[in-house]
Parts: C-alpha cells; sequence; structure tokens
C-alpha cells in the first residue's frame, strides 16, 4: 500500500493533446505547449530534477502555469522557486495566480521575485505571442480569490480587462486561468483555448465514474481533468502536480500537458 500511494502521488504522467484550428497560424503548426499547474510547493526528486526531465521530453516552445505554484498552509517558496528559475532557461514562462497565491498573503514578494527569475506575471493582461510574421495572443486572468468573495464579477472584470489591452482581436487567443467552473463564462468571449487547474482531478478518480471531488465544484465535479468545449471555447483542465488539504491522490498521478498546435491551414 505504501509503495502504491508513493507512486500515486509522485510518478509524473504526461497527457498529450492536440488542438486542431484554421485560427491556428501555418507559422505556429506543431507549436508545443506544456501546461504545469497546482504544485503547491511540492518537490519531484532533487533540484525538481524528475519534473524538469519530463518537461526536456516534451521539448517545449512555451511554458505556462497555472496557478497554485505555492500552499498557503504549508507555505515554503524554496521549490517552487528554484522550478521556475530552470523552467525559463527552457522555455518562455506564463504564469498566473490561483488561490492559494492569494490565501497566504505574501504575493506581492512572490510576484516580484519571478519577475526577477524572467517569469510573465499575468494579471489582467494580454501578450502578443510571434513566430515567424504571425502571432496569436495569450490573456491571463487572476484568479477571484483576490477578492473577499472569490465572485463571477472579479473574473469577469479580469478577462474584459485583458481583453481591452489585447492586441489583434481576430487572432487565435489562449486563456490562462486557474478556475474551470467557469467555462460557460469563458465561453462568452472570443477565447478559443482555455488552460485551467485547481479541480486536483476529483482527487480520488473511479472509473466510468471521474473525479469525486474538488473545489467550488463539491462532489462528482463536472471539470476535473481533459479537454471540455463549450461554443467555440476548448478549455484543458490540468489535474496538477501537488496536493494541498487533502494529502492522497488515487489513480490520478501528477499530470504534465503537452498541448500541439496544429494549424489546418497547413495542411
Amino acid at each position: 500500500m505504501l509503495f502504491f500511494f508513493h507512486f500515486q502521488n509522485n510518478s509524473i504522467t504526461t497527457t498529450e493533446i492536440h488542438i486542431d484550428s484554421d485560427k491556428i497560424p501555418a507559422e505556429f503548426h506543431g507549436y508545443r505547449i506544456v501546461q504545469l499547474s497546482d504544485l503547491h510547493s511540492k518537490s519531484f526528486g532533487k533540484d525538481q530534477r524528475l519534473l524538469l526531465e519530463k518537461v526536456d521530453e516534451s521539448k517545449p516552445d512555451l511554458i505556462v502555469f497555472t496557478g497554485d505554484l505555492i500552499d498557503s498552509k504549508n507555505y515554503d517558496e524554496e521549490a517552487s522557486l528554484l522550478l521556475m528559475q530552470e523552467l525559463v532557461k527552457r522555455a518562455p514562462v506564463y504564469f498566473v495566480t490561483g488561490n492559494h497565491e492569494w490565501w497566504a498573503g505574501t504575493f506581492s514578494s512572490l510576484e516580484e521575485k519571478l519577475g526577477d527569475l524572467g517569469v510573465v506575471v499575468m494579471r489582467n493582461t494580454a501578450a502578443e505571442i510571434t513566430r515567424g510574421n504571425q502571432s496569436v495572443r495569450i490573456l491571463g486572468v487572476d484568479d477571484p480569490a483576490i477578492s473577499p468573495h472569490e465572485d463571477k464579477e472579479e473574473l469577469t472584470r479580469g478577462i474584459e480587462q485583458a481583453l481591452a489591452n489585447a492586441p489583434d482581436e481576430n487572432a487565435f487567443t489562449i486563456l490562462l486561468s486557474h478556475r474551470p467552473e467557469w467555462l460557460a463564462l469563458y465561453s462568452v468571449y472570443p477565447i478559443d483555448l482555455v488552460f485551467s487547474g485547481h479541480a486536483h482531478g476529483g482527487q480520488v478518480r473511479l472509473p466510468f465514474i471521474g473525479g469525486l471531488v474538488a473545489p467550488n465544484q463539491g462532489m462528482l465535479p463536472t471539470y476535473t481533468a481533459g479537454t471540455y468545449t463549450m461554443n467555440e471555447t476548448t478549455m484543458i483542465v490540468n489535474r496538477g502536480l501537488g496536493n494541498s488539504i487533502i494529502p492522497l491522490r488515487v489513480f490520478n498521478r501528477p499530470e504534465m500537458i503537452e498541448m500541439k498546435l496544429n494549424s489546418v491551414k497547413n495542411e
């Protein structure tokens, strides 16, 4: 049993997902995005070696981290910042906050340290990613835990603020947002692809049932892992890497997502 639980909580799996779209520029055909989420200050081997080896296998063009880099109840920046320090050597890294960044009450300091490392911290902002002479746009929003109410209005303001500053409204658009339960909100906007986390895969996963419990979704949650589509928006939910309140994963190994963009124009 000890070996089983150790394996379930420490053996990282890579999930490969392809997105095909005629909005993806031809220059971005084959573009690889690695998504990491919900580390909660966990270490995978000495100096994060095991996790970094997984990242290296994917040869990413871009790395996105969708919140809860640290854990508010067991706060330890060292393992988290060490990971980011190494990731920026491999590809550009874009980061958005999760609820634990705000619950910890120390994000101003953490944000400064991430910036010093070269991480792009996105706070209701937009950026253009260019390859050759073509580009896609990426938006990043603060987790609504920045507000005491953690409400839909806070997230809506963040999305609209990011879009207001986004170049080229017709471009293929990626959103980084920690929480998956707001897919219906994301799908209202001109957003093609969402990366999220937060649900920890439902913590315990059972055949034919899926995840059993997730924050802000309760028992038998809808959005826990994989791909979901609503209107013209596709959302990817990362099962995450670490644990927080519930200390164990069962049939739900830590996950890294490798996303490959395929331009239909290139075919």
